[in-house]
């Protein structure tokens, strides 16, 4: 499967194309699955383009995404760092009228289990963010960890022999524990491509966006995020899904 993430947390001025309404993040979506992305990963962004969890935010990124796409699924972040902030955003959360169809966590988060099972109270299937062993080791310790949807390898080493070091003490942990959930595998930056492609070679599912990495894998400028999709899809061959 590979994911695309549209946007992330950058700010306007990081891309001419960084989609952050409903709008642009309709009419990127459709130019992704057009590319060849098979899901996708948004952050919504309120009137102001601060990034939102509010109910009415996340339904109206949602509804327009959606719209756009029908059938393709969506998910959003949950990051701590996302207005309110911290304990404070769970209430949007659990306010939420639209649902995703995921969220992402980060487990180097403190309130990550409270954030979890905020989600899983709602129905909203978990996507378990680790981006050191640490991580992975606190994941793992959670009780009814097994029930997340997914498991994300987000490496954010730059180093290209660290980072694929780090990935790989990683997935062998986690192939340890005999998980049975799939598990996706990216890089950001400098890393992007490399961790895509190590993903693509032990048969993970993967993602590409502008959230993540703004050059092509020759290091061209990234027109737009259906561009991106394009050079994965280049590199990891296979259908889209």
């Amino acid at each position: 499967m590979l994911q695309a993430c549209l946007n992330g947390a950058r700010e306007a001025r990081a891309h001419a194309a960084l989609p952050r309404s409903p709008g642009e993040l309709a009419d990127a979506a459709a130019a992704v699955r057009a590319a060849g992305a098979g899901e996708l990963h948004i952050h919504p962004r309120g009137p102001d383009g601060i990034e939102s969890l509010a109910p009415e935010d996340v339904s109206a990124a949602l509804r327009a995404v959606r719209a756009a796409v029908p059938g393709m699924p969506v998910g959003v972040s949950s990051g701590a760092w996302i207005p309110p902030g911290d304990a404070a955003r769970l209430d949007h959360l659990r306010a939420w009228d639209l649902l995703p169809d995921y969220a992402s966590v980060n487990l180097s988060e403190q309130d990550a289990p409270d954030t979890m099972e905020a989600l899983a109270s709602r129905g909203v299937g978990i996507e378990a963010g680790l981006a050191t062993l640490a991580d992975t080791r606190r994941f793992l310790a959670l009780p009814g960890h097994r029930a997340c949807l997914r498991v994300l390898v987000e490496i954010e080493l730059q180093d290209p022999e660290e980072a694929a070091a780090e990935a790989v003490a990683m997935l062998d942990r986690l192939a340890a524990a005999e998980l049975g959930r799939p598990i996706l595998l990216h890089g950001f930056e400098a890393c992007a491509w490399d961790m895509l492609r190590l993903a693509a070679q032990r048969g993970l599912d993967t993602r590409i966006g502008l959230e993540d990495v703004l050059v092509l894998p020759d290091g061209r400028p990234a027109p737009d995020n259906a561009a991106l999709v394009t050079a994965a899809r280049e590199l990891i061959g296979g259908p889209t899904g």
